[in-house]
């Protein structure tokens, strides 16, 4: 929260974002509210070559009672481009499909076409749009077959 990293942490530069700051308060008051979300939390994007964290993505919240989750994710200006945000989410939605999601939701500003694309080829597809938003999603029925977490 104070947007310095500790000694062993290294940051790219321009991390954490506002949006990574506002993900870390969601959390912590969501935790103040509702306790320990377990693994549906936030989690940090750190570029294999160097270890830097050049990002984050997550959960809003755990799921609803209909087995929903809300996803959000974004990477440092200079780590977009190159297919990290796609890979990272990708592995967020086996993650959840492998802990018993129903369906995950994801949105961004219409004018964000890479997000769109992001979320495209992770697996999520268009579900609908209004003045500010297109939303995206996508769902699963029976249980996961060889789905499950990667480090």
């Amino acid at each position: 929260m104070a947007g310095e990293p500790d000694s062993a942490t290294r940051w790219a530069p321009g991390y954490p974002s506002e949006g990574d700051a506002l993900a870390a308060r969601r959390f912590l008051d969501a935790c103040a509210r509702t306790g320990d979300p377990g693994p549906f939390c936030n989690y940090e994007i750190r570029c294999r070559e160097d270890g830097r964290t050049i990002g984050g993505l997550g959960f809003h919240s755990p799921p609803d009672e209909s087995g929903d989750v809300t996803i959000g994710y974004g990477l440092v200006p200079s780590a977009r481009g190159r297919g990290y945000a796609s890979e990272a989410l990708r592995v967020l939605l086996e993650f959840a499909r492998a802990h018993g999601v129903a369906r995950v939701k994801g949105d961004a500003y219409l004018d964000n076409v890479a997000s769109h694309r992001v979320m495209t080829a992770a697996g999520m597809r268009p579900a609908g749009q209004d003045e500010e938003l297109r939303y995206f999603e996508i769902t699963w029925t029976g249980p996961a077959v060889g789905a499950g977490p990667r480090s």
